[in-house]
């Protein structure tokens, strides 16, 4: 549910604007929005508006309601009507609701300025990385409402197997709901397939374990069903992020700078450890080799990123 402030609701005249990529979130506002209202909401194309259009959207009222919930999509990318919309912010008719969904805004112009001062403005971006406790506080209170028994140790590795997009956490949720209480991580495994980011951390410490069998068999695995570019792309990562945290000194943090969640810093600060400086950067040189071959399509990309990690079982 959106993260209303306590007590407010959308029952009463307003202008909202909700503005990022987070569609889930954004979702989650428009429901909410209509079930406050009695009545059908207005949906509009920003972006397809003209000067002549506003009277009637913001100004006009209906022979069928008392009151109007308009939501109009992508008025900024419309420029002409987003310069001058704080011109027509007054004009708007108390017994219209008015919310505004824009995934760019910038936040330089006049009428963001304006809207800050006379409208709710909720920023809804999706998560990073670092968003990862956000994410964890988040499944456990969806979790707690659903009737879900998940503890913070479960909780961080559900977070780490299904990823930090609030669609398949949801979905994820959904489909342990139907489990036994309380769920366990072996629950997890039997029902949740996992993200790609932790089959490549698999892979990579799989690697640094020098088991070059099992790495043979889980390319063969990833291979049918993955991307090799976007695997690579996050395998470059976490080996970026391994040499950020083997390579920092007293005073760095690399933890903040590269937004690495502490469970994951923890694991590849032991795996640093086990492979000592020199063959972190041995790993970073075999990466780099590997990048610019991928780049000029130097060979097939499979045989490439196996052939990485053929040399980094060895070292």
């Amino acid at each position: 549910m959106p993260n209303l402030p306590a007590g407010v609701g959308y029952t009463e005249s307003m202008i909202t604007v909700l503005a990022g990529d987070d569609s889930f979130a954004i979702s989650e506002h428009l429901k909410e929005a209509e079930r406050d209202f009695a009545g059908t909401a207005e949906r509009v194309d920003g972006a397809a508006l003209t000067i002549r259009d506003l009277p009637d959207i913001l100004m006009g009222s209906s022979l069928f309601a008392d009151r109007r919930l308009v939501i109009v999509r992508d008025l900024a990318k419309n420029t002409s009507l987003w310069t001058s919309l704080p011109d027509w912010l007054h004009r708007i008719s108390d017994d219209i609701h008015l919310i505004l969904v824009d995934d760019n805004i910038d936040k330089r112009t006049r009428t963001y300025k304006a809207l800050k001062e006379q409208a709710t403005v909720y920023e809804l971006s999706t998560w990073s990385a670092h968003d990862q406790p956000k994410a964890e506080a988040w499944v456990m209170a969806q979790a707690k409402e659903s009737g879900v028994a998940l503890d913070a140790t479960t909780t961080r590795f559900f977070v780490q197997r299904v990823g930090l997009d609030k669609w398949a956490l949801a979905q994820a949720l959904d489909i342990v709901s139907h489990l036994d209480v309380p769920v366990t991580r072996a629950d997890i495994e039997s029902v949740i397939e996992a993200h790609p980011s932790e089959n490549i951390f698999a892979l990579l410490e799989t690697a640094l374990q020098g088991d070059a069998k099992k790495v043979k068999q889980m390319i063969d695995t990833l291979e049918v069903k993955e991307d090799p570019f976007a695997l690579f792309a996050l395998l470059s990562s976490q080996v970026v992020q391994l040499l950020a945290l083997t390579q920092a000194d007293k005073s760095d943090n690399p933890e903040k700078d590269f937004g690495i969640h502490p469970f994951v810093a923890s694991k590849l600060k032991r795996l640093g450890t086990r492979i000592g400086h020199r063959g972190v950067k041995l790993i970073g040189g075999i990466i780099a080799e590997t990048d610019a071959e991928l780049k000029i399509s130097r060979g097939e990309p499979w045989l490439l990123i196996e052939r990485a990690l053929q040399r980094i079982a060895t070292l």
